[in-house]
């Protein structure tokens, strides 16, 4: 009767080891596999792609999509775009106190150490004579669009600030060297 009791109580313990080492959150097996996102099919990029017609991962954008908080600058990097945008590109933004602070503040750091304080092309840079010939505003006839284009795309030593310098902060900019332009007048 001891042994059968001692057979029994093993028989219970193997059984008890056996079913308690199956994991019920992750099954051995999968009913309608990759249908049910069980496990999906990672590709690399640019690799070969069933899904689309022409096999590769990485697709280009639909034609005329615009990125999310980007808006379209349609003047091209040329000097009939640079005459087009000093012509016709106004600036969005009203003209206001708060915009003209900013602008001050944006153009003190970006600008002020070739452009000078007061836009006379006097920064820390020339005065330094790193860089030579940057303009006074005074002598310039520049416009809200013409600025805007040159800090867009850049012009002669003076390199692009697009991608520092949101547009609205483009704008804020514009404003302020506005206001240089007719102080030192």
């Amino acid at each position: 009767m001891r042994s059968i009791f001692k057979t029994f109580i093993i028989l219970i313990l193997f059984t008890g080891l056996l079913f308690s080492c199956k994991d019920k959150r992750n099954p051995n097996y999968q009913y309608m596999a990759n249908k049910d996102m069980y496990s999906s099919l990672g590709y690399e990029t640019y690799s070969k792609n069933p899904v689309f017609k022409d096999s590769i991962s990485a697709q280009k954008p639909a034609n005329g999509s615009i990125a999310r908080g980007k808006i379209p600058y349609d003047y091209p990097d040329s000097v009939e775009g640079y005459e087009f945008a000093k012509k016709n590109l106004i600036s969005p933004l009203e003209k206001n106190e708060e915009n003209l602070a900013q602008g001050k503040y944006l153009y003190d750091i970006y600008c002020a150490t070739c452009h000078g304080i007061k836009g006379d092309g006097q920064g820390v840079l020339s005065q330094r004579e790193k860089f030579l010939g940057i303009p006074n505003y005074k002598d310039r006839q520049i416009t809200e669009g013409s600025i805007y284009h040159v800090i867009m795309y850049g012009r002669n030593l003076m390199g692009s600030h697009a991608s520092q310098l949101r547009e609205n902060e483009r704008w804020q900019i514009v404003q302020y060297v506005e206001k240089l332009k007719s102080e030192l007048q």
